[in-house]
This record gives C-alpha cells, sequence and structure tokens, in this order.
C-alpha cells in the first residue's frame, strides 16, 4: 500500500469517527438542514487543517517544550464540551429558529477544532507517524489529502442530521435529540478527563 493510501485511511478514520466536531454538525444539520450547516463544516475543516499543517511545521516541537501548554490546551477543550452540552440541555427546541446569533459560522466551526482534544490527538498522532522527519512536501501532500477527507466527513455527519430533521418536527422529539447530543458531547468531556 503507498505511503498516500495510508495516509487517507488515517484520515478517513480520525475524521469519520465521531467526536465534538461530528456531533455539533449533526445537531446543526437537524437543527437547520444541511446547506445552513456548510459554514460549520468548512470553518471546521480549514480550521483543522491549519492545525494539522502547523504540527507539521514544528508546532508539536513547541508543545514538547512547554507540555504544561497541552494540558492547557486538554482543559479548554473538555471545558468547551461541557459548555456546548449545558448549552444543547438548555436548548428552546425551536427547529429552524431565525436568531442569526445562534447560526453556525465558519469562525465557530474552525475555532471549535483548537479547541478538540481530537483535532490535537489526530495532528500529533498522523505527523509523527507519517512525517517524523518533517519534510515539507509530503505535509502538503498529506494537509491536502486531509483537507479533502475531513471536508467530505463533517459534511456526512451535517447531512446524516438534516436527513434526521424529517423525524424531528415536534418540540418534545428535539429536546430528546438535543439530550442525546449533549450526553455525547458531555460522555467525550468526560473521556477526555479521565484519559
Amino acid at each position: 500500500m503507498s505511503i498516500l493510501v495510508s495516509m487517507a485511511a488515517f484520515a478517513l478514520a480520525m475524521s469519520i469517527s465521531p467526536g465534538p466536531v461530528n456531533i455539533v454538525a449533526l445537531g446543526i444539520g437537524a437543527r437547520r438542514g444541511f446547506s445552513a450547516s456548510m459554514p460549520h463544516v468548512s470553518g471546521a475543516t480549514f480550521g483543522f487543517t491549519l492545525l494539522f499543517w502547523l504540527t507539521g511545521q514544528g508546532l508539536h516541537q513547541l508543545l514538547e517544550r512547554w507540555p504544561h501548554s497541552g494540558m492547557l490546551i486538554q482543559w479548554a477543550g473538555v471545558a468547551f464540551l461541557f459548555y456546548m452540552a449545558y448549552k444543547l440541555t438548555l436548548d428552546n427546541s425551536e427547529l429552524g429558529s431565525q436568531e442569526t446569533s445562534r447560526r453556525p459560522t465558519f469562525m465557530s466551526g474552525a475555532a471549535m477544532q483548537w479547541l478538540n482534544p481530537k483535532a490535537w490527538l489526530a495532528s500529533l498522532a498522523g505527523i509523527g507517524a507519517y512525517v517524523p522527519d518533517g519534510d515539507k512536501h509530503r505535509i502538503w501532500q498529506f494537509t491536502a489529502i486531509y483537507f479533502l477527507i475531513c471536508y467530505a466527513s463533517i459534511a456526512c455527519w451535517a447531512y446524516a442530521g438534516s436527513f434526521l430533521r424529517r423525524y424531528l418536527q415536534h418540540p418534545p422529539h428535539v429536546r430528546l435529540f438535543n439530550r442525546m447530543m449533549a450526553l455525547l458531547l458531555a460522555g467525550g468531556a468526560i473521556e477526555m478527563f479521565i484519559g
């Protein structure tokens, strides 16, 4: 198997598996529809690939030098996941609300990746496994592969959410869905906390 195919398989496994960004994409798709979720999908993809590329450029070396910064990022991520779970728990269950302040944005999707422990793990593991020598050409190849796969993967979660939208036309169903999403996010935060 060529190195590029192996990189693609790694990127797919890390991108399509459940995680905070994918759970939020599912929720946005269910709440607002597929096209309204695309700013989140785009922002999360660009945010992740920037993090990934910077890791390849030496960000991982800075984290090794200052291990407390890695711990700070992990705690910020855990706090962010708990905050999102809390907000979902309090949601008013009005599907398709027109409040612009609650619309997903490109920047919120990008920022979420920088607070996502899974994104940091995927970046550090991917660069460590496939480009430990820091080969700039290989880093660019891996980043491009990851961009395409990450974009498609998060979009799949958003599409799945938009498919569920037809089953969430009543506030009690939306509340149940939101509580389930909140439990998944809180579970991820607890796993990061104890892991």
